[in-house]
């Protein structure tokens, strides 16, 4: 989002619930709400967000900016839940959009990286709120786009669901699902307490990556306890997971990045197997690779998801001087390379180390989008280094 000799708009103060329609499930908010408050409102009326990523710091129009997706089966990006959206444009006028509303204009703000105007206001579909059981086994990496077309896509019940990959092979995917439940809660809080004390998990985080044998450490208290320990939570409370358990204690040495992938079903173990090899050869400090399911995009013009997709998820580990994101570019290129080869494409809102060409192959309707804000901001007020680099005036 950063831009030299930018101004930038601090949009947190935006905060409030504007409208709740409790029978129709409908929430509309101030963009700069973050989840997590708008989940204390929809809570008391035993109600949920839809759509939204794993953790809830992140505020609702940045979301949407990103159109970000989360673990829920079958419901793809959060452009999917959004009704409606007020946008400020370059000079100063307010719009409201929606599918009926300008259409074109509303898909291009969903995944637009601010490059349009200013998200005010969301309008979004809401869902029930219910107790989810924990359920997770080993699956064969080539075994699981079968397994989850069939114990996971066709199961009525199940609404989370994401497979982890982990280090070095990555080839056995452990499989991760929520399902609706009446069996009685293992933990009671609705929500995740605010403001908790992380410090065990970003231990262990520490370990697996710095240490020998830290994997294993990891494997012991972490994974296993995963495959043997009964978990029934709220919907809400696995909704209102906190980034601060993924915090380093510092950033003066390292800090953790994600990267992202799409690939089309047919090239899942594929793309796995030449990702697993990329990692190894530049021997990335990978702590896994977590696997999503979306259908395909049917709302946003920059899809990530043309067609049916399985994401790949890199969290991986990097120190903090220039030279080492210099080695990162490398890989990653390879890695867009890869995904690309295989007919998929790669997520915008992580480091900029893809080339232009790159960019343009995987976001070939860049060029409406351009077209389009030619229209509503001539004099390119809102921009940013992801539009500085791939769209250049």
């Amino acid at each position: 989002i950063a831009a030299d000799g930018s101004t930038h708009v601090d949009m947190r103060a935006m905060n409030r619930l504007l409208h709740l329609d409790p029978v129709n499930r409908v929430a509309r908010v101030q963009a700069g709400m973050c989840w997590r408050d708008l989940q204390e409102h929809l809570d008391p009326w035993d109600l949920a967000i839809r759509i939204m990523q794993s953790y809830s710091n992140f505020s609702i129009g940045g979301s949407l900016s990103v159109n970000c997706h989360g673990r829920y089966v079958g419901a793809g990006p959060l452009a999917h839940s959004v009704r409606a959206l007020q946008l400020v444009t370059a000079d100063g006028g307010v719009r409201e959009l929606d599918r009926q509303r300008s259409p074109e204009l509303f898909s291009a703000v969903l995944g637009g990286y601010g490059g349009l105007g200013v998200v005010t206001e969301v309008e979004l579909d809401l869902d029930e709120n219910f107790p989810i059981r924990r359920d997770a086994q080993r699956v064969a990496l080539d075994e699981y786009p079968d397994f989850f077309r069939e114990q996971v896509h066709a199961r009525p019940g199940i609404l989370l669901h994401n497979a982890d990959l982990m280090p070095p092979d990555f080839d056995r995917p452990l499989a991760i699902s929520w399902t609706r439940t009446d069996q009685p809660l293992t933990l009671t809080e609705r929500l995740v307490p605010r403001h908790l004390d992380y410090g065990r998990e970003q231990n262990l985080i520490w370990t697996a990556s710095e240490l020998p044998g830290g994997g294993a450490l990891r494997e012991k208290f972490q994974t296993d306890r995963i495959l043997r320990e009964p978990v029934v939570v709220m919907r809400n409370h696995e909704a209102s997971l906190d980034a601060a358990s993924l915090e380093p204690r510092t950033r003066m040495v390292s800090t953790y990045l994600l990267q992202e992938y799409f690939i089309p079903v047919r090239s899942f173990a594929i793309f796995a197997r030449r990702m697993a090899a990329i990692l190894r050869r530049h021997e990335v400090n990978a702590l896994n690779v977590s696997i999503r399911h979306s259908p395909a995009d049917t709302v946003s013009l920059l899809k990530w998801a043309p067609q049916e997709v399985f994401s790949f998820v890199l969290y991986h580990k990097q120190r903090a001087w220039s030279g080492a994101d210099r080695q990162a570019g490398t890989w990653t290129r390879q890695l867009v390379d890869t995904a690309l080869a295989l007919g998929g494409r790669y997520y915008l809102p992580y480091r900029l180390h893809a080339t232009p060409q790159q960019f343009h192959r995987a976001y070939p309707e860049a060029a409406a989008f351009a077209a389009l804000k030619r229209q509503v901001d001539p004099q390119r007020r809102f921009r940013n280094r992801l539009w500085d680099k791939y769209l250049p005036a």
